[in-house]
Formats: structure tokens, sequence, C-alpha cells
């Protein structure tokens, strides 16, 4: 409930509550606060069994955190029944992220020869063919600006 708070912002509240209650009533208030914590989480944990009661068999397995949508969404993607632990394995960024810089890059990782993967790439460079002094520039038309 309070993983948040840092040492120094507890000893700020115990200071405070010091102050503000005083010695002598802050044991009586902590026992309250405690107490209406306790009444809360019953009193929700009596609503879950309450609803889950209502759902009948077939929502045995609900779960009220599934209703927050990472929680949700994170559950299904670690579903083995979909197969998506296998694509996501079977997929590495950091070898696609190469072969994408390498092919625009001009660069080849095989230097033996040309690879089954090299040959379907395309040279993204801008080279001319013909030789440097060519004007590759299309002819200017007035009428199509």
């Amino acid at each position: 409930m309070f993983n948040d708070i840092g040492p120094l912002e507890l000893v700020t509240i115990v200071v405070l509550a010091v102050l503000v209650f005083g010695p002598d009533k802050l044991p009586k208030v902590i026992q309250d606060v405690t107490r209406t914590i306790r009444k809360i989480r019953e009193f929700s944990e009596s609503a879950k069994q309450d609803i889950r009661q209502e759902l009948g068999p077939e929502f045995k397995d609900f779960e009220f955190e599934d209703l927050n949508p990472k929680a949700f969404i994170r559950k299904q993607l670690d579903n083995d029944d979909l197969g998506l632990k296998e694509i996501r394995n079977g997929f590495d960024l950091k070898k696609e992220m190469a072969e994408v810089t390498d092919a625009v890059n001009s660069r080849d990782t095989d230097t033996s020869g040309p690879s089954p993967a090299a040959a379907g790439r395309i040279d993204m460079t801008k080279q001319p063919e013909d030789g440097p002094g060519q004007d590759d520039r299309p002819p200017f038309d007035a009428d199509a600006t």
C-alpha cells in the first residue's frame, strides 16, 4: 500500500502526526486508523465473494485484478494457447536491425560471397550508374508547375 514512501517521507508523516494529535492521543488515532483499514479490507473481500457467487461456476477463474487493462493484456499475451511466445522468441530484433543497417550502408555481413539473404537486397545508396558527370534530373516543364 505504501511501497513508494521513502524514509524521509515516513519520518515527516510521523512528526506531523505527533504535532497534530499530540503524543497522548496518537496511539488511539493509530488504532482507529488500523481498525478502519481492516474493516474496509473485510468489506472488499466480502463484496468480491458475493460477486463470485452471483456470477456462478463458469467464472470461477475470474480475478478482479484482470479488470485492470494492463494486467488483462499481460495475462493474455503470456497465455500459451495463442503461440505468441514462439513468435516472440523467433523474432530477433537486434539481428533484423543489423540487417537493415547493413542494407542501408550497402555492407554485406558475409565477405565470401552473396548470401541468399543478401541476394534479395536492394542497393539504396545514391550512386550514378553511367558515370559521375551525367545529369539525372528530369527535364523542366513550366506547365506542370
